[in-house]
């Protein structure tokens, strides 16, 4: 690594909606990524640009829900590279079957495995260097729907939910070691993601903007984000009410997701 880098990076999900829009947001001259996604042919050209805005990086195709070659490759980066900055990013969404059916086993495994233990797994691949070193940021992406959960997406939800909770024990283990712990919780952002869910996605930002706001909170070292800020605010208040009068109010939330076509044909076979 030159000299002159300041800031190492790790994002997973680098491929997706919300990473690219991240990577573009963040990279200029002193920035080192390491991007990290399935898809690694998604990756290049993202790598490419980020190198055009002065920044540079590397790439690597690793399943997180793999933990012995993540956190190898974790491990050999840190010797190379150390890392500064955890952006655990990468997550999948499902919901409910035809008819309002129950979610599949495929879908609802898939979920957890991706969305908490990925993220558990990104975490505990870098956060013994960073507590050694006694420095470093650890940035978990949720979801709003981590704060209220869809009817129409219970593994998303209970995912989601377990992040937040696993990031408030992070930050309260790490704070006396120097370590920052950020939880960020978006609403809806365009993006691929977003588009496979068929309902109301009021306050949907475009993932340029959410990139911006989410960059700014990561700056500041915010303990926890959620956006946009009237729905977050109003989702805070409706959990203050009893859970039969707060559920009244989900029924604006009634979607239908369109399965991944990432997973179809692996779910097929």
């Amino acid at each position: 690594m030159a000299a002159e880098t300041k800031k190492v990076i790790v994002l997973t999900g680098a491929s997706g909606g919300i990473g690219q829009a991240l990577v573009r947001e963040i990279a200029r001259e002193g920035v080192y990524f390491a991007l990290i996604a399935r898809d690694e042919d998604r990756l290049r050209p993202l790598l490419d640009e980020l190198r055009q805005k002065g920044a540079d990086g590397e790439i690597r195709a690793i399943d997180l829900r793999d933990r012995a070659p993540l956190h190898a490759y974790l491990e050999d980066l840190d010797h190379r590279h150390a890392i500064d900055l955890v952006i655990a990013n990468a997550g999948v969404t499902a919901g409910l079957g035809p008819n309002r059916s129950r979610e599949t086993d495929a879908d609802s495994d898939r979920q957890i495995d991706v969305n908490y233990r990925g993220v558990v797994n990104t975490v505990t691949g870098a956060v013994d260097f960073m507590q050694q070193r006694r420095r470093g940021q650890i940035v978990l992406i949720s979801s709003l729907a981590g704060m209220r959960a869809l009817p129409d997406m219970p593994s998303y939800s209970a995912s989601k939910a377990a992040v937040i909770a696993y990031g408030h024990a992070l930050r309260g283990w790490l704070k006396p070691f120097g370590v920052s712990v950020t939880i960020v919780c978006p609403g809806f952002v365009t993006s691929p993601m977003s588009a496979r869910h068929k309902g109301a996605k009021p306050f949907e930002v475009s993932a340029e903007r959410a990139a911006r706001w989410m960059h700014r909170a990561i700056l500041k070292k915010k303990a926890f984000y959620a956006f946009p800020f009237l729905l977050a605010t109003g989702i805070r208040l409706q959990n203050l009410l009893p859970p039969s009068i707060g559920d009244l109010f989900m029924g604006g939330f009634d979607a239908e997701i369109e399965q991944d076509p990432r997973y179809r044909d692996q779910d097929k076979s």
